[in-house]
């Protein structure tokens, strides 16, 4: 397995709000973990959000007696929830939340968990493939067919989330299960990214690098040279 992870600033955003955890060598009973997470609520609120679910979400993993790969995730889910509501009633911050989107590759499998609009790709030479279904008004928009797919980017709402970690008692991750093919690459990315470049240009940047770490730089240098107007996180992994 080869993997890279890099986060930056951006352009605009006066600081990094995203927060990444990646680990090629066992969690608990899951032989790897790679999370990216993108927080909101404000200067102070954002940083605190995404880094305390992050950890929250390992330290569940890493306690977790389940063999259950779907159980495993979900209860780290709920633990990152109740650790960032915890956390911003304890620092006076109350609505600060945050993205998550959390793999693990187990032989021929790749287990995904999300909320929010960080996003999870199944990247070939020939097609880029987004696993996670983003929780934000302009998907659901483009899922009732009121706004075409092409203007989901440019939309003036799309930075607005239906779910999140931490913005109430109870949230419902996503969990999806693939099936891994040879010669994949999985991306896990913040909106940083994606707004900043098309998926087809993503798919044309990590199939022409030379290796995971030029492909993830290649892909935030792609960001900040269309606005990098925010934060970006990408996580590569080839399994």
């Amino acid at each position: 397995m080869k993997t890279h992870a890099l986060t930056d600033r951006g352009l605009e955003r006066p600081e990094n709000q995203d927060y990444l955890f990646t680990s090629e060598l066992s969690v608990g009973n899951l032989p790897n973990l790679f999370i990216v997470a993108d927080g909101m609520g404000g200067h102070a609120g954002g940083k605190l959000a995404s880094t305390t679910a992050t950890k929250a979400f390992v330290k569940s993993v890493q306690k977790s007696t389940s063999e259950d790969v779907n159980e495993i995730l979900t209860c780290a889910v709920t633990k990152a929830n109740e650790e960032v509501i915890k956390k911003a009633k304890k620092s006076e911050l109350e609505g600060m939340g945050t993205t998550l989107v959390a793999a693990t590759v187990i032989e021929d499998k790749l287990y995904v968990a999300n909320v929010g609009d960080s996003r999870l790709y199944v990247i070939t030479a020939g097609e880029i493939k987004q696993v996670t279904k983003d929780h934000s008004l302009v998907e659901e928009m483009v899922r009732l067919g009121e706004l075409e797919p092409s203007k989901a980017r440019t939309h003036e709402k799309k930075n607005v989330i239906t779910r999140a970690i931490g913005v109430a008692d109870e949230v419902k991750a996503d969990i999806f299960k693939v099936s891994l093919k040879e010669e994949q690459t999985i991306l896990l990315c913040t909106d940083g990214l994606t707004n900043m470049v098309t998926d087809d240009d993503i798919r044309k940047i990590v199939v022409t690098g030379r290796d995971v770490i030029e492909k993830a730089e290649n892909l935030i240098g792609e960001a900040n040279k269309n606005g990098g107007k925010d934060n970006i996180t990408v996580v590569l992994i080839e399994p």
